[in-house]
């Protein structure tokens, strides 16, 4: 966790490289908001870097939470299959959450990695942020996403 991050935040993911980060991070462990089963949660998203620093609202339900477990499975899948990797002309990306509801992430596998935070529904900016994350970003991000469900009361597994 950085210096910039206050005390009992719950970081659900934090993608970082070298002197640059992007970080979701929760703005209190009960949902704004519950309907039919689904709870709904206010966070934000954080940029971090030399160049730019900038925070976003960012929001997510209980159901983003095994999506986000699943783009990790997508992610590790893309990277363990060097040879169709290989024959791919755009590279692997994926949104999280879901977008067009509110800023959301997109994740471009590469070399290096390039996260891009899209604020579409309110400003429009997208700031992308190149990311050398290192070979245990998805263990790393999966220990993030357990912590973070049981900090919210949800422990399955996804």
């Amino acid at each position: 966790m950085d210096t910039n991050t206050r005390p009992g935040t719950i970081e659900l993911i934090r993608l970082a490289g070298p002197g640059q980060s992007v970080s979701v991070r929760l703005r209190s462990a009960e949902p704004a908001l519950e309907s039919l089963g689904v709870r709904y949660y206010d966070a934000e998203a954080v940029v971090t870097s030399d160049f730019v620093n900038g925070t976003v609202h960012l929001g997510f339900d209980s159901e983003d939470l095994s999506d986000w477990g699943q783009l990790l499975d997508a992610v590790e899948e893309a990277e363990q299959d060097a040879e169709r990797a290989a024959d791919l002309e755009e590279p692997f990306a994926a949104d999280w959450p879901r977008s067009g509801r509110a800023a959301y992430l997109r994740v471009i596998c590469g070399d290096p990695y390039v996260v891009e935070v899209r604020d579409g529904a309110g400003t429009g900016v997208v700031v992308a942020v190149p990311l050398d994350m290192g070979e245990e970003w998805t263990a790393e991000s999966r220990e993030r996403l357990a912590a973070a469900r049981a900090a919210l009361g949800r422990t399955r597994a996804g």
